[in-house]
């Protein structure tokens, strides 16, 4: 297909070339904003060796029934309102490796970006939550921690 092909396409087309070029745009926003947002999501294998590496402070942002029924181990239960630089857990961990979970890895981005802001280095997010994990058939400890 050359480039007169392609410009007769989308004068047949209007709406699916900008259908097209609309969806193009929403791709390349969203990543840029994904590179610049500054932490990263872990897939449950990532986080897994990072708590094996040691170090991770892992807070569960679930609410606290949802957290006794099943989290990840070692994992602390912190409200997303109290995550920040003053709370007991992150007190000392600006260099450490902070990873947040919540149920559905949706709650976790707001906390995170909140974190970084306040100077958190090392900001990590766990790719789908608590759902995720369990979909990776990794184990669920019950009970407060």
């Amino acid at each position: 297909m050359n480039y007169e092909e392609l410009l007769a396409f989308a004068g047949r087309n209007p709406m699916l070339s900008t259908a097209l070029v609309g969806l193009t745009v929403a791709l390349v926003a969203t990543e840029i904003a994904r590179l610049f947002r500054g932490y990263k999501s872990l897939k449950p294998a990532e986080l897994t060796l990072l708590i094996n590496n040691g170090g991770a402070v892992v807070l569960d942002l679930s609410a606290s029934a949802d957290f006794e029924k099943g989290h990840i181990a070692g994992s602390r239960n912190v409200l997303p309102s109290q995550a920040n630089a003053s709370h007991k857990l992150l007190a000392n961990a600006r260099q450490s490796p902070v990873v947040l979970v919540c149920r559905s890895g949706v709650t976790s981005h707001s906390t995170a970006k909140a974190l970084k802001k306040q100077g958190f280095e090392q900001v990590h997010v766990l790719e789908g939550g608590v759902m995720a994990w369990q979909a990776a058939d990794l184990p669920l400890v019950k009970g407060r921690a």
